[in-house]
């Protein structure tokens, strides 16, 4: 459920479960994970979804059963995080729930005009992974970060846009190749470079 195809240093990583609204199992999580860490290597890396959704987020049946509250989460934002490579979540769809952590641990974001984000972490009784809100926060700013986490608001595409919350709106038709043209630079580079300059931008 979780596909990784790797061409001239460009690692794609596409959740692919569809009929489920790629909702994430542990399993899933820790393949993800496993992914990024493994992705030190990579000169680029591009996470999407199947389908017409994102992520709708944890599984609800191992949500219930304590994967709501797994450190799988962290491990799995905090990796991608950690990629001395560009990433970029090209997100198909709309992105919520937990899946927010892995899209938000990018560098850069782009998004279908289609896509809604949303976090209803307070409602379902649960907190947030801790990087979570700091990076929400670090995009959009302390108010607005509270009007997704707190306030339970759903942001269209062209209000994440506004928010900085997403760089760019693309069409669904152009979604993969936009992501690609934002990496070329940097695969092309010296990946000492690119590093250096992940590192100035932090």
């Amino acid at each position: 459920m979780i596909d990784l195809t790797k061409e001239d240093g460009l690692w794609t990583v596409t959740v692919n479960n569809p009929d489920k609204a790629n909702a994430l199992t542990g399993a899933m999580l820790t393949e993800l994970a496993e992914i990024a860490e493994s992705a030190t290597e990579a000169k680029a890396l591009i996470l999407t979804g199947a389908g017409k959704v994102f992520s709708a987020g944890a599984d609800l049946g191992e949500a219930r059963a304590g994967l709501a509250k797994s450190d799988v989460w962290e491990r799995l934002s905090g990796a991608i995080a950690a990629l001395p490579c560009l990433t970029v979540a090209a997100l198909n769809g709309t992105l919520a729930g937990g899946a927010n952590g892995m899209a938000l641990a990018c560098d850069l974001r782009i998004a279908v005009p289609s896509a809604k984000f949303f976090y209803p972490v307070m409602k379902l009784g649960f907190l947030p992974q801790p990087s979570d809100p700091k990076r929400l926060a670090a995009l959009v700013g302390p108010a607005r970060t509270k009007l997704i986490l707190m306030a339970g608001q759903k942001v269209t595409a062209q209000e994440a846009y506004e928010f900085g919350l997403v760089d760019r709106i693309v069409e669904p038709d152009y979604l993969m190749q936009t992501a690609r043209g934002l990496v070329t630079d940097s695969i092309n580079a010296d990946p000492m470079i690119a590093a250096g300059i992940a590192r100035l931008c932090s």
